[in-house]
């Protein structure tokens, strides 16, 4: 058993030693070079001054280099923080100031995009692609690697209940909100997939998830952890449907993680037959709600897969899970997101403080080694999120509110509700509207700004805002859109955006949300 992440590297190191690791825009290393190449990362980022806990970004597109990145960093000690290569730079250079990020790993053309303010809080960017002449600030690059030992990692500094890395998601205060999670909490749920999928070294693993999205976890320590080959997605590959069932068969891929939304794509408009898919022996799924018509297909599509809901906010990794039962499936009108995972209690609190009974709904709470500390710089989130178990009365725990509203049916089986609070699921992502609406006011000519969540059972939720304008602009659409994508990833701008004169306004003189939304879905 491991008890820090860059173990399963140097484990399978030893034992397949020539065997492909991971495979990336034609180019792949072996799991000897994958351990050289993070070594020497390793002894150039403490030669920096990278030691125990300190943060190191990663901002460049997924390639070979980003697997080397993350595990060099903690072989170094550090904390990575990968960073999303198509997020507006504002929100990236937020998230280095907000870290305390001092080392960066880039390559040129993402530096350009940072802001003067930005590059002076960095001691140095290490650039995965040989700097220009001439280019201003402290630029490493990447050739710089073979001057360090390859044979051995620094001497070690980590231990389980270190940080590893922090992930952003998006922040109800309109800004990204950084989730800490340790060794412990991801090898909590890298050794319970092992078992539970029986991962080998034979399997080939999907990447189709960003490496800022906690999906992606799964897809690369489980491949180390095995001694397995993890082929990573890239973005202009996930574009087109019938390139990537190509694809997974060309790689004869056979364990795929992904949102639903990214299945019912290659459902939709890759032209499948289950030949295509025919390498797949398990088929994982989470972030959103699978809608029962795609899931049938789906089956139909690849009947020797094993087919599996996964469940958890990047808090927890996956705290519940659900095998699909085929039998059951013509009969079946919602998916449960399931039970408990190994290691993992999750259970549901109703309002006045009691533990769900059964068809009772409440808020699933999730304890374990699993569980996050808390965000990064954010003591009243922590606060509020992560609290003390009053229903461990012997010695002091924490649990995690995860927001979410549950059952639980007789069979122990949790059922999904619905959101407590703003939080919304699209394809995939979390979304806080608050952060939408946050980008949308920061707009001179916008006076007001709700944003709603309209469902949808491809993506789970589109955006559409309502504004209200100041009297002398003339606005459209399309000049907010682009606004916002200097602000939020392109996944949270607005798909719709209606304009109103003035918006409706409860008793207490907020915005009427409830009333919007009733009036927006009237129209549809």
């Amino acid at each position: 058993m491991a008890y820090v992440l860059q173990q399963l590297l140097s484990r399978s190191a030893k034992k397949y030693p020539g065997k492909e690791a991971v495979w990336a825009r034609g180019r792949s290393l072996t799991y000897r070079e994958l351990e050289q190449r993070s070594n020497q990362l390793a002894h150039l980022l403490r030669e920096q001054g990278v030691g125990k806990g300190d943060r190191v970004g990663l901002f460049f597109p997924k390639c070979v280099e980003s697997i080397v990145s993350m595990l060099g960093v903690l072989k170094a000690g550090g904390v990575y923080v990968p960073l999303d290569p198509q997020a507006p730079a504002d929100r990236v250079c937020y998230i280095i100031g907000n870290c305390g990020i001092r080392v960066l790993i880039t390559n040129q053309e993402k530096r350009q995009a940072l802001s003067p303010e930005t590059l002076e809080l960095l001691d140095c960017c290490i650039s995965t692609d040989q700097p220009e002449n001439g280019n201003s600030g402290r630029m490493i690059p990447w050739s710089d690697l073979a001057e360090f030992p390859a044979d051995r990692a620094p001497n070690g500094t980590s231990i389980e209940t270190d940080i590893a890395y922090i992930l952003y998601t998006s922040g109800s205060t309109g800004r990204p909100k950084g989730v800490m999670l340790s060794h412990q909490n991801a090898l909590t749920f890298v050794e319970w997939c092992a078992e539970e999928f029986q991962v080998r070294s034979g399997d080939k693993l999907s990447n189709h998830a960003p490496l800022h999205f906690d999906l992606s976890v799964f897809d690369v320590y489980n491949a180390l952890e095995a001694g397995a080959t993890v082929y990573l997605i890239t973005e202009e590959l996930a574009l087109f449907p019938t390139s990537l069932a190509a694809f997974i068969q060309e790689k004869q891929i056979t364990i795929w993680y992904s949102v639903p939304s990214a299945l019912m794509l290659l459902l939709l408009h890759a032209r499948l037959t289950p030949e295509k898919l025919a390498s797949l022996r398990t088929i994982l799924f989470a972030g959103e709600v699978f809608p029962m018509k795609y899931l049938r297909q789906l089956a139909e599509m690849a009947p020797q897969a094993d087919l599996y809901n996964l469940y958890g906010p990047t808090e927890t990794n996956v705290c519940t899970y659900y095998k699909v039962e085929r039998e059951r499936l013509a009969s079946m009108d919602k998916l449960p997101i399931g039970i408990a995972c190994a290691n993992t209690d999750a259970f549901a609190v109703t309002d006045d403080g009691r533990i769900a009974r059964v068809g009772e709904s409440g808020e699933l709470c999730v304890r374990g080694p699993a569980v996050t500390y808390g965000y990064w710089a954010d003591v009243e989130k922590t606060r509020k999120m992560v609290v003390p178990n009053h229903f461990q009365e012997n010695f002091e725990e924490k649990m995690y509110r995860t927001g979410d509203l549950v059952t639980v049916n007789e069979d122990g089986n949790f059922y999904f509700q619905g959101r407590r609070d703003s939080m919304i699921k699209s394809r995939g992502y979390r979304i806080e509207l608050g952060e939408i609406e946050s980008a949308l006011l920061s707009h001179p000519g916008v006076k007001e700004a709700a944003v709603l969540a309209i469902p949808d059972e491809v993506v789970g939720n589109r955006i559409r805002a309502v504004i209200s304008l100041n009297v002398a602009d003339s606005l459209k659409p399309l000049d907010l859109q682009q606004h916002c994508s200097t602000k939020v990833p392109k996944y949270m701008i607005p798909e719709f955006i209606d304009f109103h004169g003035e918006l409706p306004k409860t008793s207490t003189g907020k915005i009427d949300r409830v009333k919007l939304k009733e009036e927006t879905m009237a129209v549809r």
